[in-house]
């Protein structure tokens, strides 16, 4: 499996021969390992031309982009080296059954909640937190995804319970400076709300990047709405996995103080951003998290996060092929 690369300062993005390199004023090349290499994320400002994107296709490297503020911009996805023709139709066929999409769509938001409980459980052990009142109105909120009728009235419900989840963090934070208070996006109004929005976007596309090794079609999601404008089945999947690889990292690093005030810079509209210094911590940890291991219940083996992430598109690979019922990775802690 393939490595992340960041690039966070500006220079030129460039092919030489059969590698990459990326060439900064004043400074040497610094050449890049292709054959490693799954995607690149540019932080920074990067010059590229049409020679590059070509060698990027064949080496089946994805190139996603973010702008100033640390918001996700768009993603250059290389022509689709896998697809099937016979998973793009049921995949599709599966969307357009509105019973079946709703199924899984309700799995979906279920493996989610599922988690949020369970990082909840976990912070209740080690920190003797009152929370039974919002594990509560979870297992509700879960119970209530049997009787959902659409998948608008799944998001309703998906959006209820984060909502309710995210009063949570306010409970285990303790350090003033990192008080969450509401859920912001654009633009985020405090720390905490930007490394959600920061780290939520790495997830997105971390899922994007696994997907794109299966025969799935990324733009046909079943609980996010399949439309012209974006991917959606990379947001399905993120959902389960933010609980576990986003938010416990948040928490990692503020308790921890790896993250700090200084990490953060305001701008004039009143949103608050992670500085490059913030940024440059956070995407070291976040590879440290996704890159993590845990033994697999049913392989038997280690396998890291990243890992567990494609493991899960070929699951609902399988499930709209109609050979494996679907059930949502649900951590075990």
């Amino acid at each position: 499996m393939g490595k992340t690369l960041y690039l966070l300062s500006s220079g030129t993005l460039k092919r030489k021969d059969n590698t990459l390199f990326i060439d900064r004023p004043g400074e040497k090349p610094r050449f890049l390992p292709v054959e490693m290499t799954d995607e690149i994320v540019v932080l920074g400002e990067v010059d590229l031309n049409k020679s590059l994107l070509e060698f990027l296709t064949e080496k089946q490297i994805i190139l996603h982009f973010f702008n100033y503020h640390g918001y996700y911009v768009g993603t250059y996805y290389p022509r689709e080296h896998r697809n099937s023709g016979a998973v793009i139709l049921a995949q599709a066929a599966h969307y357009l059954d509105e019973a079946k999409r709703c199924r899984l769509a309700a799995l979906f938001v279920t493996g989610a909640i599922e988690n949020m409980q369970k990082v909840i459980g976990y912070y209740q052990r080690r920190a003797e937190l009152e929370v039974e009142d919002v594990l509560s109105d979870l297992e509700r909120f879960k119970e209530s995804l049997s009787g959902a009728e659409s998948v608008a009235a799944l998001m309703g419900l998906e959006g209820n319970a984060r909502s309710r989840y995210y009063d949570f963090f306010d409970r285990l934070i303790k350090d003033e400076v990192f008080k969450m208070k509401e859920r912001t996006r654009r633009p985020p109004t405090n720390r905490t709300n930007a490394l959600v929005s920061f780290l939520n976007s790495l997830c997105y596309l971390l899922a994007l990047s696994q997907i794109y090794r299966t025969h799935l079609d990324p733009r046909i999601g079943f609980l996010h709405e399949t439309n012209f404008r974006r991917f959606s089945l990379n947001l399905d999947l993120a959902e389960i996995f933010k609980p576990i690889l986003v938010d416990r990292l948040i928490f990692s690093l503020i308790n921890r103080r790896e993250v700090q005030e200084r990490d953060f810079e305001k701008e004039t509209g009143g949103g608050i951003y992670l500085n490059d210094r913030g940024r440059e911590t956070v995407l070291r940890a976040w590879e440290g998290r996704v890159n993590e291991t845990i033994e697999h219940p049913r392989l038997k083996r280690k396998v890291s996060y990243r890992g567990l992430v494609r493991m899960e598109a070929y699951k609902i690979q399988k499930h709209i092929l109609e050979d494996v019922p679907y059930e949502p990775f649900v951590s075990r802690w």
